[in-house]
């Protein structure tokens, strides 16, 4: 039989209002009472039921975490940091997938779980600010990755374009003439790569390199074989570039992979660079240099503000809350 608070007052000799007093932190309560009580409640190992204080409080502590694709690794690490965040606050998480597609991201932030949940952290691929601002729940939201937030959304990320113009001029400062960019979209409404090019170009032009529409590798997603198959095409072209800054990390291995295939040896032929520093690229061979964002701030980041705006809808007012990010080092730049 699961214990009960009225088990709990027994043991503690005080009434079950009492003991639920306790759990939920109400004041003029005597020491004596709390320590009792407390004791009671190791003694059998007593849980309060989530359902009882979410029909007491109107909030379940549930919060929905929406991303892409859980076999990116960036986002598994993400997940994982948000989860340990909100476990240090006594909140459960709800993860929900929508492949990128807007019918999944609409569903996710207007259906049942969005009502259920007391706020959602969202990391949008498809949806656009007015299709957020329009939504019907009215529980908050807290943007992480490339969509900016504006109005009275809350958004945490990186600056992908500053980002993208470091790792590209890593691969200048080591005097690659060839520089190639895989990842490119032809959707306009995928920011990341759009911010993530922008950064390459800059740092291309601004070097005195001249813009190579041939170097630009466009992919249908973001995952190993696609980043395959844009290395093998452009070695196919004729363009074989002597170094490649790839939108994320799964693309630079798919690279990695095709030029070994195609014979060539990283980083002596050809130098790669990715983007979100997963735990895989410090274990490829060779290792992958990388940008890092420092997910650990985002998904901690995330978590506070929404919590915040959760407690006080006055907290929920838009800002712009930028996260760190380096240019780690590793193998696949750097000769021996």
């Amino acid at each position: 039989m699961p214990v009960t608070q009225f088990d709990v007052a027994s043991i503690a000799g005080v009434s079950r209002k009492t003991v639920s007093n306790v759990i939920n932190g109400y004041p003029h309560i005597s020491p004596d009472v709390i320590t009792r009580v407390n004791a009671a409640i190791a003694e059998l190992g007593y849980t309060p039921s989530r359902a009882a204080r979410s029909l007491r409080t109107g909030r379940t502590r549930t919060i929905q975490l929406i991303i892409p694709e859980l076999d990116v690794s960036y986002f598994a690490e993400l997940a994982r940091w948000v989860v340990t965040a909100a476990e240090e606050r006594q909140l459960a998480v709800i993860i929900t997938q929508t492949l990128g597609d807007p019918e999944r991201e609409r569903r996710a932030i207007e259906g049942e779980l969005a009502e259920y949940a007391d706020g959602s952290i969202l990391s949008p691929v498809s949806s656009d600010l007015s299709t957020i601002s329009q939504r019907r729940a009215d529980s908050p939201i807290v943007l992480v990755g490339e969509l900016a937030g504006g109005g009275s959304l809350t958004h945490i990320g990186i600056d992908n374009v500053a980002a993208a113009e470091l790792a590209t001029r890593h691969l200048i400062d080591l005097g690659r003439q060839r520089i190639a960019f895989i990842g490119a979209q032809p959707d306009p409404s995928s920011r990341m790569a759009q911010m993530r090019l922008a950064g390459y170009r800059n740092a291309i032009e601004s070097a005195g390199h001249p813009f190579e529409p041939g170097l630009i590798a466009h992919t249908v997603g973001y995952h190993r074989a696609d980043g395959a198959d844009a290395m093998h095409r452009l070695f196919d072209s004729g363009l074989a570039p002597d170094a490649v800054f790839c939108a994320t990390d799964l693309l630079a291995m798919g690279a990695m992979r095709a030029a070994r295939d195609i014979g060539l040896e990283v980083p002596s032929d050809l130098a790669v660079v990715g983007f979100d520093d997963i735990e895989e690229g410090r274990y490829s061979v060779p290792t992958l240099t990388t940008i890092s964002p420092d997910k650990r701030q985002i998904a901690e980041l995330a978590v506070t503000r929404l919590e915040a705006a959760i407690d006080d809808d006055s907290a929920s007012n838009g800002s712009e809350l930028p996260v760190s990010f380096s240019l780690i080092r590793r193998e696949s730049t750097e000769e021996k």
